[in-house]
């Protein structure tokens, strides 16, 4: 994989970055910047060797929205930042990067308000390509995906990994051979999707502990009642992993009925109640663990959002305050790292949700494989 700082004659090149800028919108602003911030040092690095640096992100899933709110949050950390509104395929659009100047930082729109990037249109690719000379990618939570601007471009266009990039391959590589004891904690939902990850490190890590509405699926498999939970009825491989001896599961959980909330067992969770959270003998079993581990990686959320007493944002603490080598990632997870301002006290926080579940069970990712 080529490095963008291999990109040799930068001063006035058009460098086409793609960067996710796939933030929340809430009333027309960006509510967490997060993954803006992750991107600056790639960005200041282009504009510091004076290339003409052209952004290129989606915004939102099915609706056309426009990367307004996104280039208005930009400006607080890049003020002279031109922010194209126009089409990507515009006349307009195209006289604006013509037009464009060495060390100019260039926003242009949405790109699933294009058809051809989701679906890896080699016409949208090869127009998309001509804005730039050299294509860099910076954003790793999407590189699982076989978009356009992910896969397309890089047949037309060098390729380069981004210093984003390669902090998240660096820092997530490190769960292959990390230090002992390795926790590993899994939360979230989406079993069936998390079912390699928990195999792997069922093997690799010393202790598994599985939270959030993971848990509600091992809960179910052992028979036991768990009323309103959210579960995934896709989960028919879960018996053979229940009797694994690195499998730690709560032993109390935090439900809801109505108003009422109580601590139980998950045994004695009843048929009109709710689990949400982690009790807190769970939270004091995992005390205990990150207190010896020498390595903690962690991806989903252990509670359900909105839960108050959030176990989540307890064992984020935990963390902090630890010792041990920290990962942390997954899109809502990231969310409780912002909130509670731990970034730096954690030892690295990925901007992936499913990008880092792929990687850390194939070590890899498509959007990875063509930087070569």
């Amino acid at each position: 994989m080529k490095s963008i700082k291999e990109i040799e004659g930068l001063s006035g090149k058009r460098v086409l970055l793609r960067v996710d800028f796939n933030l929340t919108i809430k009333d027309g602003k960006v509510v967490d910047d997060f993954r803006v911030k992750k991107s600056l040092p790639t960005i200041e690095y282009l504009h510091k060797k004076g290339a003409i640096v052209i952004l290129i992100s989606h915004l939102g899933d099915k609706d056309a929205l426009s990367m307004k709110p996104v280039a208005d949050k930009l400006k607080k950390y890049i003020p002279k930042l031109h922010f194209i509104s126009t089409p990507i395929f515009s006349d307009e659009t195209e006289q604006k990067i013509k037009d464009a100047k060495k060390g100019d930082i260039i926003l242009l729109e949405n790109l699933r308000n294009e058809v051809g990037e989701k679906k890896n249109s080699p016409s949208f690719a090869r127009a998309l390509s001509r804005y730039g000379e050299v294509y860099v990618n910076d954003a790793f939570a999407v590189s699982h995906r076989p978009h356009a601007s992910i896969i397309g471009v890089t047949k037309y266009l060098p390729g380069y990994a981004g210093l984003q990039m390669l902090d998240e391959i660096k820092h997530l590589s490190n769960s292959f051979k990390p230090q002992h004891p390795f926790l590993f904690i899994l939360g979230g939902a989406k079993f069936e999707t998390k079912i390699p990850l928990i195999k792997k490190f069922l093997r690799d890590a010393d202790q598994v502990f599985i939270g959030g509405a993971l848990a509600n699926d091992f809960f179910k498999a052992k028979g036991y009642e768990v009323g309103l939970s959210l579960v995934d009825n896709s989960s028919f491989q879960i018996t053979s992993l229940m009797k694994h001896k690195n499998l730690v599961l709560p032993p109390d959980v935090k439900v809801i009925k109505g108003n009422k909330a109580r601590f139980v067992k998950p045994s004695y969770v009843e048929k009109h109640e709710n689990i949400v959270d982690l009790g807190p003998k769970s939270i004091e079993l995992l005390k205990g663990m990150i207190e010896k581990a020498k390595f903690i990686l962690w991806n989903g959320p252990l509670s359900k959002a909105g839960a108050s007493d959030d176990s989540t944002e307890s064992i984020l603490k935990l963390i902090a305050k630890s010792g041990a080598e920290s990962v942390v990632g997954g899109g809502d997870t990231v969310i409780y790292v912002s909130k509670l301002k731990l970034e730096s006290k954690l030892g690295f926080v990925s901007t992936g949700g499913g990008a880092t579940l792929d990687f850390l069970a194939k070590g890899t990712l498509p959007g990875i494989k063509v930087l070569k």
